[in-house]
Order: structure tokens, then sequence, then C-alpha cells
């Protein structure tokens, strides 16, 4: 159902965060219904040319899963001597109805058909949507807070009133994938593969499955991701590939809707004749490659020139020799790692030498807001992002930025970018002539 241009106003204006959390406001002279009841729109086929049309996406991070970097005012606001640096400790530490409360008035105003809109007027095709386990299903002793699966009926009611596609990204796992705060808790190492997680993820997928794979949303739901980063370093990777194959088997029992593969921080191909064509005919797999030049010393000691030319060199790397379309899923304007508590909450940045380990290579004064850039690294920004745009739609089936927004790290927020004439209008418009040498 579109939304109409006065129902977009009462989002605009927050009006329907004062409903209860399982409702939402469908028109104006409608009442609140459950979202779980409502009857999708009618039969379609997947609305997105895989293989021909280019995505051109942003994420839409911090919303349904929280990231200490992307919204540090929410973990800024509780007493600091608990130890709250994740979702799972905000509510482990506070309780669930403290952290509802402060959860809910974050998932009503984070994200709003208003973003939507304006991401569809910059010219993005798609919006990748991050959503933990524990909105589907919690088992005992799991410290989370449920509340945020509804959000996603929103979203796809404002995707169908803007054109934009959404992929469904299963962002955290029971007892955490990769051991990173974006999966809901930070551990030294993934506990995932232990006990009944597997089998408790492949459940929430099951949920997510059964209704979103329908073909009456395909219209707008045009991808699901099975899980984000898994570690595979750190994982038992025949287990991890048993995984993706039932994920995958799940999906096809409902319809052809694409499945994501996250590659796990291996090269694409690497994953040939898994889940391809060469392996029972599978159809319609993408494998979801990240691209980022900030998480080691060496990377964030490059200059603007050698991060422009490492996204060229990079390019095969990722792009060649696979035997599935492969999309850039997550990457970055950042050439340094100074947005706060990107590393961690209260973790320091390697580019100052304040993160266990590193050295000092400059300051971080000023580099997460564009109003204190100068001209020459406003042009290094916009010079890094051409780059990628360029690299990443000539070499894959295209790209998805993180993130939509942030609150004060300008480097990783398209919605600061665009108002300040980095991130390019139209998208194809470019200033730099030479991309690579």
């Amino acid at each position: 159902m579109l939304f109409t241009n006065a129902l977009a106003a009462v989002f605009a204006a927050g009006v329907a965060t004062s409903l209860p959390t399982p409702y939402v406001l469908l028109s104006l002279s409608e009442p609140a219904l459950l979202i779980s009841d409502r009857e999708p729109l009618s039969k379609r086929s997947v609305a997105f040319n895989w293989g021909s049309e280019k995505v051109r996406g942003l994420n839409i991070g911090g919303w349904l899963v929280l990231e200490p970097w992307i919204t540090p005012s929410i973990f800024q606001n509780v007493d600091q001597s608990l130890g709250i640096v994740d979702e799972f400790t905000l509510t482990q530490k506070l309780g669930t109805d403290a952290a509802y409360n402060i959860l809910k008035p974050h998932w009503d105003s984070w994200c709003t058909y208003t973003d939507f809109q304006k991401i569809a007027d910059a010219g993005f095709n798609t919006v990748r949507i991050p959503i933990g386990y524990w909105a589907y299903s919690l088992e005992s002793g799991e410290s989370y807070t449920q509340g945020a699966a509804p959000y996603i009926d929103a979203a796809i009611d404002w995707a169908r009133g803007t054109g934009l596609k959404i992929w469904i990204d299963l962002h955290g796992a029971p007892g955490s994938q990769n051991g990173f705060d974006n999966s809901g808790q930070r551990l030294a190492t993934p506990g995932w593969q232990s006990g009944d997680s597997v089998a408790q993820t492949l459940s929430v997928l099951q949920t997510i499955t059964t209704k979103y794979a329908q073909p009456e949303y395909q219209d707008v739901v045009v991808a699901i991701e099975l899980l984000n980063e898994p570690l595979s370093s750190e994982l038992n990777y025949g287990e991890l590939q048993q995984f993706y194959r039932d994920g995958f088997d799940q999906v096809r029992a409902v319809s052809d809707t694409p499945v994501m593969l996250q590659d796990g921080f291996n090269p694409p191909s690497s994953w040939n004749g898994f889940l391809s064509v060469s392996d029972n005919n599978a159809q319609n797999v993408i494998v979801d490659h990240h691209e980022y030049q900030v998480f080691t010393d060496e990377l964030v000691a490059l200059e603007n020139w050698q991060h422009r030319q490492l996204v060229c060199n990079n390019a095969p790397s990722y792009s060649t020799g696979s035997d599935k379309w492969v999309v850039v899923g997550e990457w970055t304007a950042a050439e340094t790692d100074c947005a706060p508590a990107l590393n961690g909450y209260l973790v320091g940045a390697r580019y100052d030498g304040t993160y266990p380990g590193s050295t000092f290579v400059g300051s971080c004064d000023g580099m997460s807001n564009i109003a204190d850039w100068d001209d020459d690294m406003r042009g290094d920004v916009r010079g890094y992002i051409e780059a990628q745009l360029e690299t990443f739609e000539s070499h894959t089936q295209g790209w998805v930025f993180w993130n939509f927004k942030t609150e004060a790290a300008h480097e990783w927020d398209a919605f600061a970018l665009l108002d300040a004439g980095l991130f390019p209008q139209p998208l194809t418009d470019r200033e730099f002539t030479t991309i690579c040498s």
C-alpha cells in the first residue's frame, strides 16, 4: 500500500511514534493494525534486474542493531560505570524495561519515511537493512530487548512509497558470528557455532523467509542476506557452508527471491562451485563483499592517492573469477578510523595511536566533522568516493555505502556528504577524470 503525501508528513513529524510497538498507521483514515496480520499486496516477481541493473544503495545501519559509533549518544547517556558497550550489555546491565525505553524512541526516530524519500531523491535505488536475530527469537538467558521486527514492515511500506528496493540483512546471530559490536555482542571470539546457536539462527531465518520471501513482497524485498560478516577464520568453515546451504534451501522452499552470501572476508571466488549453477543448478545467489581501508595500521597510514590507487588495485581480488554476482555491500569515504567508538566503545583509533598497539599517524581532531575540513580534505574525500563508485560499478553489480547517516562521523555519513556536495549528484557525476593510474 502506497503512503499518501499526508501520511509521509505524519511519519516525518514523528506522530506515529506514539503508537504501541507492534502497530503502524496505514493511512490517516485507517486505524492502527497489527502489521503481522496485514495482507501484503498482490503477487509479483523480483523487481530488480540482477545481472544488468546496478545496485546503488545505502545501508540503514545503527537503526535496528545498535552500533556505538553511529549513535554514540545512546551509550554516553547511560551510567558509564556499568560497562555498556553494545546492544547486548544495554539490556544486561539496565534490564528490559529500561532498555526498551531507550530503544523504542530510537527505533521511531532514527529512520523514517523522510529518510527514505531523501535516499530516493538522491538517486539511490536500494537500502540494506540490518536486523538482529533477537528481534524474532530469544532463548532463556539471552540479554536483548525485543520490538524491532515490526519496523521492517514499516520500511517496506516506505520503500513502496518511494520506489526503493530492500535487502533484509541478518546482522547479528546468537553468540555473535564475528565478535564485533555490530553483531549485537562484542566478544573476544565468536561463539555462534556453539550449542544450538546455528539451529536457532536458521529458525530465525525461517521466520524471516516465510514472510518476506513470499512473491507478494518481491516488488520491494529483492534479496535476503543470510548472515552479515561471519568471521570465517575463527569459524568451522564446513559448518558455515552447511548453514548457508540450509538457509538457501529455506528461501527456495518459498520462492526464487535472491539469496545473499557475505563472503566471510574471503575472496568471492573462493565460494565458486558452492550454491552456483554447477551446484544443483542453484540460481539467484549473490556474494556480498565489504571493502574498507581503515582497520589496520598500514591502511590508515596511506596517503589519499594511495587509498584511491588501492581501490583500483584491489578490484581483481573480489571481482575476477567469481561464478556469482558480486556486490560491494559495505564501503566508506573514511580513510582513517578516527570516528569515535568505531573500533568499539571506549576503544581508541589507530590513526592517532590510541588503539592498543598502534602508532601515531596524525591527529583525529576535526576528522569526523565536515565543518572542520579544508578544501584539500574535501577534494580528497570526493576523489576517494568517486574512485570507489567508478571501480565498483565497473567490476561488480554495484554497491551499498555504509552508512546513510551518523550522529558524529561524517566520513561515514552519506547524508552529511550529500549535503556538503561531496557525494556526487547525480550519482554518475564526476569531478575527477583520472581515477586509477
